[in-house]
């Protein structure tokens, strides 16, 4: 058996009966977390409303300025699942410590990136960054905090990546308006600068169950990120190789191999990054893939409806954050709402089927937005959309950790993140290429009418980035307006494609989670 010992965070020898973190430490860890969780959802649904500023600044056409985001969420994606198992070994302070670090330097390189590459290495450092905070402060919360307090501390952890979500559009538009992108990123550092203050108070005291004897797993690590770059590159790709090129479904075969042999490997490694054991379990299984609903629902809606309702809609970025709030108001409410219904006795799984039904419902709802639609018809699904997402939040990973031994929580935490960050990496590429895609096959329809415009493709990469007005310049003064006009119906139409796509999606995966979840009986904590 895998013998496992308490310290506590500063390294000094300890006793498991010293227990949890005094109160008001406890106050202090939570705090620090909270803060450094806000964060990444607030850098998440913000960039989207900056993508189209952040192209009209650096000349970025579709793909790379698409990797402004993906880069992030990839990086995330590959390295959470890495940082619960790291966490486990270093304990959840220290890596966490990392992570905040790794966070806030990353930021400041993005406040000054020159160009869009530049951009896109600094935010997949971010991610590197972001794939500890959560991972390491979801374990990290699990450690310090047990009952009725654990549930209203990942309660609060779902609310505040709600505030983090909901503030990040019209936070991101207004320092867009007043002071430029830029300033977007610097906030991010300034907030995680003040959690790294705090890290030498918040380390005393706590007492973490760690693993002495585990590894990190390098060729499993290796392996995981390969495939996801592989994946969604190949997805990203799409669109501009075309989905049946041999490059394409060269990268997705290499997506297949690679994560065959991570499979190979986990099952042959001492200390795995992922216990497959644990993924084995039906019910465990079913909660992770809850978050995947949402990134294609919801995550989706974050980073590219500001883009339609600045390209499409023509409202400034201003308005468009303050548009989004409708989308991520109710995360400001109903993850504690949730947590409240649970603790008068309805069943946690009952609320997680009602949010998948709303995400559901509420991204086919948003099919009735149109260039010209009035707000007041479209708050409703928007609500409802944000609905779908808020219910789960939260509640979502400690029905998930509750199922897993103490000792392995960074790495059911890291696995839980990993879905869900890679998935909406995975939804956001697909929405982009696809998009992409059918925007070029509309425009390419027309374009012959427009004489000086241009490839079709390229117009429609720089039109699907949000930036319509910019390929309007290439045609002659008397037919700008009309050129204009036929860009916004072809993303208008393509938009809602792709809106019927994330639905149908939806619809899919609520299908596997009930027959994950068909005769599954709650089990006990497993050691894996």
């Amino acid at each position: 058996m895998t013998q496992t010992e308490s310290v506590p965070a500063g390294g000094e020898t300890a006793s498991p009966a010293q227990g949890q973190a005094a109160p008001q430490r406890q106050t202090l860890i939570l705090t620090a977390v909270l803060l450094a969780i806000f964060v990444v959802p607030t850098s998440i649904s913000g960039t989207g409303v900056a993508l189209p500023y952040i192209g009209a600044d650096t000349d970025a056409s579709l793909v790379p300025l698409q990797w402004v985001v993906n880069a992030f969420n990839v990086a995330f994606a590959c390295l959470t699942l890495a940082w619960g198992s790291i966490a486990d070994i270093i304990g959840r302070v220290r890596a966490f410590t990392i992570g905040a670090a790794v966070y806030a330097a990353a930021s400041l390189i993005s406040v000054f990136a020159a160009d869009v590459y530049v951009l896109d290495a600094a935010r997949a450092l971010a991610g590197i960054g972001g794939a500890a905070i959560f991972a390491c402060g979801a374990a990290l919360l699990s450690t310090v905090f047990e009952g009725p307090a654990r549930g209203r501390a990942f309660a609060l952890f779902g609310t505040v990546a709600g505030l983090g979500v909901s503030f990040g559009p019209s936070l991101s538009g207004l320092l867009i308006e007043t002071a430029g992108w830029r300033w977007v990123f610097a906030l991010h550092a300034v907030v995680l600068g003040l959690v790294l203050l705090a890290i030498p108070a918040m380390s005393k005291g706590v007492t973490e169950t760690r693993n002495p004897d585990a590894r990190v797993d390098v060729p499993g690590t290796a392996l995981f990120v390969v495939a996801m770059l592989l994946l969604t590159t190949g997805i990203a790709q799409g669109s501009q190789w075309g989905w049946a090129s041999p490059g394409v479904l060269g990268l997705f075969a290499g997506t297949v191999v690679a994560l065959v042999a991570f499979a190979a490997v986990e099952k042959r490694h001492p200390h795995p990054m992922l216990d497959l054991g644990a993924v084995a379990n039906r019910r465990f299984l079913a909660l992770c893939l809850v978050p995947v609903a949402g990134s294609f629902a919801f995550v989706t809606m974050l980073t590219y409806l500001p883009s339609y309702l600045t390209a499409a809609g023509g409202y400034s970025s201003g308005s468009a954050g303050l548009i989004m709030v409708l989308l991520t108001f109710p995360m400001l409410v109903f993850p504690l709402i949730a947590a409240k219904l649970v603790a008068k006795g309805i069943s946690a799984m009952t609320i997680i089927f009602v949010s998948l039904v709303c995400l559901v419902v509420g991204v086919a709802g948003l099919s009735l937005f149109s260039p010209d639609v009035n707000i007041a018809l479209v708050a409703l699904p928007m609500l409802i959309t944000g609905a779908g997402y808020a219910l789960a939040a939260g509640l979502v990973d400690g029905e998930a950790l509750s199922l897993i031994a103490p000792e392995r929580a960074g790495m059911a935490a890291g696995f839980l993140n990993t879905l869900r960050l890679g998935s909406e990496a995975i939804a956001v590429a697909v929405y982009g290429s696809l998009l992409a895609t059918l925007l070029t096959g509309r425009t390419n329809d027309g374009i012959a009418a427009f004489p000086g415009a241009g490839d079709a493709a390229t117009v429609a990469g720089t039109a699907a980035g949000g930036n319509i007005s910019g390929p309007a310049e290439a045609v002659a003064a008397s037919q700008r307006d009309g050129f204009v006009d036929f860009l916004v119906k072809a993303y208008d139409g393509s938009f809602h494609t792709v809106l019927w796509v994330l639905a149908a999606t939806c619809l899919v995966l609520l299908a596997v989670i009930a027959l994950l979840l068909r005769g599954g009986k709650s089990a006990a904590p497993s050691a894996g």
